[in-house]
């Protein structure tokens, strides 16, 4: 079981339990920069010291085969247990290599030290200089409101307002401190999944480079390497879309908290002063209150964030009544008494505002005025899976797959919002959408229609794999070998209303086409799965956990695509038996990482621009490809498609080959990416091959090079030119 998230909205609670969550991350922080310590001052030693590199070898080993991974959520991807399991591969290594006495690795400071503290330095002590920040201005935040809510009730009503302002002022400073915090926290747990293994992958293949006897070594650990290599770059991706995701919800809690509360239990939680009677008179004792309307129950447990702990022993009662506490009767502001069934006397209690009291009061029936002023917006859906609906899809499908399959970005990039807007309103309207005829005018750009076709999915009342199943198709995408996977997602996609399992069978043999072109519109499987597993499976509730589960969404789609006519086709078998789990466990530990061409690897990337990447959120902001109904719009953006240079997000920049021109038919190119031949008459390398003699050839999208005396076939996508 990995951390728990942390959820922005308990930030504003700041229970214990918060508190508790808070100290695991640190924790893992702490640990993990002790480990990069140490991990810096082995590489040192294997640097300077030629004479014992056998044994700095061998400790250095020993302290990666040592390390274990805490990924956030309760279940891993692929690429992160691939990801998680490469530092086991690398001390193997390294321990086969102990026996042979080679040359030092004069690059070794550069590609492995530098990194290390790079990250350790700027990511987990920006990460350290925020929990000071945050204990300073909890520190402050508790003094204030303890000296604030110990004053007397008999002061001028203009001090006690100024007096509010100020708390308020500090409150909220306060809440802002503790999202900013929460959110690097999670920033330098999920970043340490790349930038901490990349540098040591790099590391070794400089080993490799100058280990002329370690050569037979390199070879067997190609095939991990590209793997690791493709689940890194996957991991990265996910990445940025989840940190934007996760960025875009801190910043609408900040903006309004009350909206984006987590759903809770109780009928109301938070922090209350307990007035106690002691020998030598009263005191006022901070506790963390819960309360249950249905079973009357108040639960208080002594609770002081100041020194990280708690006071005495939890506390619950049954509740008779609640009253207000008139301001003439007590010093104290902000009070009402509560009489319990099963303790004598009456509990004086002190909420942390008037505010906060009135609420206090409401949860539990007293008698302080009951107001409700949440007025909830109803959005009048017009979308529905009925004979328009399959008419809309199948007329949009039926223009990609004769107009447009092979445009590159099928999907990913978007239409222009007002000219979407204008053809749904064509296909929508009850007049034309009774027609029979199948065909959208040439007028309509395929990304027009593409727009379309997702747009309307996500105007329907709920999405098209439905909100009651989206935890089990989450599920199903974390077991653990891909048998068992696609057997519980057959189950579940034939559970789903007839209207909708047809519509989804529609919609998967058409993606299915559009990624067997994906050589041409390079939208592969993984890409596809990245584009529609947000909008077909979209969480009911939009929090830190539903945003770490994008990747699992994805997942189910890929699967989708890939078993298409299985799912759909064949009714689901019975469910497997523990022992034919293991054994199918068994086999998918055992299969042979994918080829490039089965799962090739991503060719863009997004400029790192402060100002282009607002631009670009303003754009998407305004249109329907927005986060908000969207999220993997924010994915798409680091995802690895060559954008249409008609597209209307230019911050997208291409690794695109330079082509050789007449006068320099025959270069020398370098591989961007591992890839794997699958006919005799194409080459195998991996990233940073050098190639010679590069020319166009015959086939589109390939170029023709030499390698090691041999000649063959490269993709054009995968090289750049020297």
């Amino acid at each position: 079981m990995g951390l728990p998230a942390l959820e922005f909205s308990d930030c504003c609670l700041d229970s214990p339990h918060f508190r508790e969550t808070l100290k695991s991350h640190e924790a893992e922080l702490d640990k993990t920069n002790k480990f990069i310590k140490e991990l810096i001052k082995d590489g040192k030693s294997l640097i300077t010291a030629l004479k014992n590199l056998s044994s700095a070898k061998r400790k250095f080993a020993d302290s990666l085969n040592e390390f274990k991974f805490q990924c956030i959520g309760d279940a891993e991807t692929d690429d992160e247990m691939c990801i998680a399991r490469s530092l086991q591969e690398f001390a193997t290594v390294l321990r086969n290599l102990e026996d042979e006495r080679i040359r030092m690795i004069e690059n070794a400071s550069e590609v492995l030290i530098t990194p290390l503290e790079k990250f350790r330095k700027e990511q987990i002590g920006a990460a350290k200089e925020a929990k000071k920040k945050y204990d300073k201005e909890t520190e402050k935040y508790c003094g204030i409101l303890e000296k604030h809510l110990n004053l007397s009730s008999k002061k001028k009503e203009s001090q006690l307002q100024e007096a509010d302002s100020q708390v308020d002022l500090v409150r909220q400073h306060f809440y802002e401190v503790s999202l900013e915090y929460v959110f690097k926290v999670q920033e330098v747990q999920e970043r340490k999944m790349f930038e901490f293994v990349e540098p040591l992958l790099a590391f070794l293949q400089g080993l490799f480079t100058f280990y002329h006897h370690g050569y037979e070594l390199a070879k067997d650990f190609g095939d991990f390497k590209t793997q690791l290599t493709i689940s890194i770059q996957n991991t990265r991706n996910r990445f940025e879309g989840t940190r934007s995701e996760v960025e875009s919800l801190m910043k609408k809690m900040k903006e309004n908290p009350l909206e984006h509360k987590t759903i809770s239990p109780y009928t109301m939680e938070g922090y209350l002063y307990v007035q106690e009677k002691r020998h030598f008179g009263t005191s006022w004792v901070k506790h963390y209150c819960t309360y249950q309307r249905d079973s009357k129950q108040i639960t208080m447990v002594p609770f002081d964030q100041k020194s990280g702990g708690k006071g005495g022993e939890d506390e619950s009662v049954t509740l008779k009544s609640c009253t207000r506490r008139k301001t003439d009767s007590i010093e104290k502001r902000f009070c009402f008494d509560v009489e319990a069934v099963d303790r004598p006397g009456v509990i004086t209690m002190q909420a942390l505002s008037e505010e906060d009291r009135r609420l206090w009061m409401e949860a539990m029936d007293g008698r302080e005025p009951v107001s409700n002023s949440s007025g909830k917006y109803s959005k009048n859906e017009a979308a529905q899976l009925d004979s328009i609906g399959f008419s809309i899809i199948r007329k949009c499908i039926h223009a990609v797959e004769t107009r447009g399959i092979n445009e590159q970005g099928l999907y990913r990039i978007v239409g222009v919002n007002s000219r979407v807007q204008k053809l749904l309103s064509v296909l929508m309207d009850p007049k034309t959408a009774s027609e029979t005829e199948t065909d959208i005018c040439a007028e309509w750009e395929i990304k027009t229609i593409t727009s379309a076709l997702k747009t309307y999915l996500r105007m329907l009342p709920g999405p098209l794999m439905m909100y009651q199943f989206q935890r089990s198709f989450i599920k199903a995408a974390k077991l653990e070998n891909q048998e068992s996977r696609v057997s519980e997602i057959h189950s579940l996609v034939h559970r789903l209303p007839e209207k909708n399992r047809q519509m989804l069978q529609l919609l998967m043999n058409h993606l299915a086409n559009v990624a067997n072109n994906h050589k041409q519109n390079l939208m592969t499987v993984a890409n596809l799965g990245v584009v529609f597993g947000p909008t077909l499976l979209r969480p009911q509730e939009e929090t830190v956990a539903a945003i770490m589960d994008i990747k699992f969404q994805n997942i189910v789609i890929e699967i989708l695509i890939e078993n298409h006519e299985k799912i759909f086709n064949t009714v689901p078998d019975m469910p497997l038996t523990n022992a034919q789990l293991h054994l199918s466990r068994k086999k998918s530990s055992d299969s042979k990482p994918p080829s490039c061409s089965e799962r090739p690897l991503t060719l863009f990337h997004t400029v790192q621009s402060t100002e282009k990447q607002e631009q670009r959120n303003s754009i998407i902001n305004s249109s329907l490809e927005s986060v908000s109904s969207n999220p993997n719009s924010i994915l798409n953006s680091s995802s690895s498609l060559q954008p249409n240079m008609n597209s209307s997000d230019p911050d997208l920049a291409v690794v695109k080959p330079t082509r050789p021109n007449s006068l320099t038919p025959f270069r020398k190119a370098k591989a961007l990416y591992a890839c794997k031949a699958e006919h005799d008459s194409e080459l195998s390398f991996t990233a940073g091959t050098v190639f010679d003699n590069v020319h166009p050839s015959q086939e589109p999208g390939w170029l023709e090079g030499t390698l090691n005396g041999k000649t063959g076939l490269i993709p054009e996508n995968y090289v750049e030119f020297l």
